[in-house]
Formats: structure tokens, C-alpha cells, sequence
């Protein structure tokens, strides 16, 4: 089963860039897609798609933030949103749980420069940190994926020394994303892949992607319970369409 997930900056926009060719070509089982900035009833690509079922947690502010997921398994059940409404009405978690597991889409506030929206984040942080311990108690399997707005180890981007107190490499963001590894969850990309340079998102300006400047700020992470059943872990990235390039993972069906 190949899940995949893409912050695609908009998906009108992506979908003029080639996203309905590139979901058929790719075909998963599973899409997750952060940064959509569109309400449900502005999309009319679930007629394109017809395999997929499409699930939506958007933002109250038309044109910012948002995730979707499409989905060709039937969950059990959808959650759209942590229950606390300064996190909700931005679009930023949805929860699709499955038989034998849960997936969660997660697109992560930016902390922004100067770190203005630093202690907003944190604050998601543990508020998502909290939930995650709560369905822990159901013994099914755990799968986090989207855009983490956070690169973790120095080795993630392409110039560590000069971001050390920027948004998505500043201590507290990195100090979380270590808490959450500790927490029982693994970097699956890490699990097959130590190699620099592999990056997911880079800047538009400064011709960045060619030049390969960049940050990797999107995962997948899995619980360790979970961790039998990863067979692969991934970066797509001559995916074009976005400032982001998908990432993904093969697990194993029982």
C-alpha cells in the first residue's frame, strides 16, 4: 500500500500545473495533501479522480492553509480537527482511521520570522502531542504525515549555521520533533535513507531548487508498534507543481 503525501501551495493552482495526471499516473492507495487553501465546494477534481474518496479539513480564512486526504480504503471513521478552535479554524489536522490503523494529516503553523507565531505553534505542538497519547490506548497502528514546518537534525537543510534561531529551525521547534521521536514515533525516511541533501521544500526565490537549497520539512512518522509493516520510505522529488515535492511510504497489508 503506497501512501503519499504533498504540500501543494494551493491546489487550484496545483491542479493547473498537472495534479489530476500526475494522482492517475502515481495511482496510490493513499493521498494526503497540506496547504490546499480551498474550501471543498470550490474543488470539482473528486469528478476527475472517481477511485478516491476525498475528505476535507479547510481553513475559516478562504485562500490560507487547509489539508485533504483521498482515499480509495473506506475509513472507519473521520475526524476534522483537534477540538480546540484556534487550531481548528485553520485547517490543520484531519484523521482518517482505518481498520488496523490511524493516519493523520498534519500541515504545522509556520512560526514565521522573528518566531511571531512561535508560541501559537507550540502550543499545537503539545495539544497534538496530548491526542496522540490519548489514541495510543486503542493498540492500532500510528501514521503521521504532512508538512512539519520543521527541519530536525542539522543534516535536514542546506545551511544549518545561519538558521540556527529562524522559523522551522529554531530550538524549541527542533526540541518538539525529538520529544515526538521519544514519544514511541520513528523518521521513516531516516529509517532507509542517512545520505544529505534530501530535501522536500525549497524557497522560489534564488533559483533554490536548482541549485538544491533546500529543507526537509515533510515526513511521514510511524509508531514503533507500526514499524514491521514499513517496507520503504521515499522523496519524489522530481515532482514539480509546488514548492514542495511529495514524500511517501510503502506499508506492508495484512
Amino acid at each position: 500500500m503506497e501512501l503519499l503525501s504533498w504540500n501543494v501551495n494551493g491546489i487550484r493552482a496545483c491542479i493547473k500545473k498537472g495534479f489530476i495526471e500526475w494522482v492517475k499516473q502515481r495511482d496510490p492507495e493513499i493521498l494526503c495533501l497540506q496547504e490546499t487553501k480551498a474550501q471543498a465546494d470550490q474543488i470539482s477534481f473528486s469528478f476527475d479522480l472517481p477511485d478516491y474518496r476525498i475528505y476535507w479539513s479547510s481553513a475559516k480564512k478562504k485562500g490560507y492553509s487547509g489539508v485533504a486526504t483521498l482515499t480509495k480504503i473506506k475509513p472507519v471513521s473521520v475526524l476534522q480537527g483537534l477540538g480546540v478552535k484556534e487550531f481548528d479554524i485553520e485547517g490543520r489536522f484531519l484523521q482518517l482511521e482505518f481498520e488496523d490503523f490511524f493516519l493523520i494529516n498534519l500541515y504545522f503553523p509556520n512560526a514565521q520570522r522573528e518566531l511571531k507565531r512561535l508560541d501559537y505553534k507550540l502550543r499545537f505542538n503539545q495539544t497534538l502531542l496530548a491526542y496522540l497519547n490519548k489514541i495510543k490506548e486503542k493498540n492500532k497502528g500510528i501514521i503521521l504525515c504532512g508538512d512539519f514546518n520543521v527541519a530536525h537534525k542539522e543534516i535536514d537543510l542546506k545551511n544549518p549555521k545561519t538558521n540556527q534561531n529562524n522559523a522551522g529551525f529554531s530550538p524549541q521547534e527542533r526540541a518538539f520533533f525529538t520529544e515526538l521521536l521519544e514519544h514511541g514515533y520513528i523518521d521513516t525516511f531516516r529509517e532507509f535513507d542517512q545520505s544529505p541533501e534530501q530535501y522536500t521544500w525549497w524557497t522560489y526565490r534564488y533559483n533554490a531548487r536548482t541549485r538544491n537549497i533546500g529543507w526537509r520539512i515533510d515526513y511521514f512518522l510511524i509508531d514503533l508498534e507500526f514499524r514491521e509493516r514499513l517496507e520503504s520510505a521515499f522523496i519524489l522529488n522530481e515532482v514539480m507543481g509546488s514548492d514542495h515535492v511529495p514524500v511517501g511510504i510503502i506499508i506492508s497489508v495484512e
